[in-house]
């Protein structure tokens, strides 16, 4: 990277407009925090989530999604049913450089209360807004607070570019702006 880490991710933010809107430092008075951190930043929740329900008795097949294995929400606290859980997105639109691949992880305020965030990365080239999986492991509801933090992206900078990116092989998930089911 050659500058400090967290130097360089509000560089990137500035100079390609790589995370909007954009947190210059870490927030964290009375919230999950949100914003630049030491290697990475934290993204926040939006307040559209998407709960899945067994009411419809669907069977969950990524090949052939059925909608009506969820209840659509918008609100600033999202009540997760035990051992289930949700889609969400971020606040964050990400616009990710060809030569950045990126990993996100949930954080650990979430993570201690049996709250697990999968994402897959986010390739050179790809933009969007994130789409976010929240698993309650527990067998208890889960709160999940909406506009703080959910997650941590950290950003790896190749010394060259890659030969094919998101954007080149017209990625199915190429600029979201919502919570995006599964796609084929």
């Amino acid at each position: 990277m050659g500058l400090k880490p967290d130097h360089w991710i509000r560089r990137m933010a500035h100079e390609h407009r790589m995370i909007e809107p954009f947190e210059e430092k870490q927030v964290r008075n009375g919230v999950v925090s949100y914003g630049v951190s030491s290697y990475g930043y934290d993204v926040r929740v939006a307040d559209e989530f998407k709960i899945f329900t067994n009411v419809f008795s669907a069977t969950v097949d990524p090949k052939n999604f059925d909608t009506k294995s969820m209840v659509d929400y918008i609100g600033d606290v999202c009540i997760i049913p035990p051992n289930s859980f949700a889609l969400a997105r971020t606040v964050e639109y990400f616009r990710i450089p060809r030569k950045v691949l990126t990993i996100c992880l949930g954080k650990s305020t979430y993570a201690r209360c049996g709250i697990i965030v999968n994402v897959t990365p986010f390739e050179p080239e790809w933009e969007g807004f994130v789409t976010l999986e929240i698993s309650n492991t527990t067998p208890l509801p889960a709160k999940i607070y909406a506009n703080e933090g959910l997650a941590q992206v950290l950003f790896f900078e190749a010394d060259e570019e890659c030969e094919i990116s998101y954007a080149d092989k017209k990625g199915k998930y190429q600029k979201q702006q919502s919570i995006v089911l599964p796609k084929l």
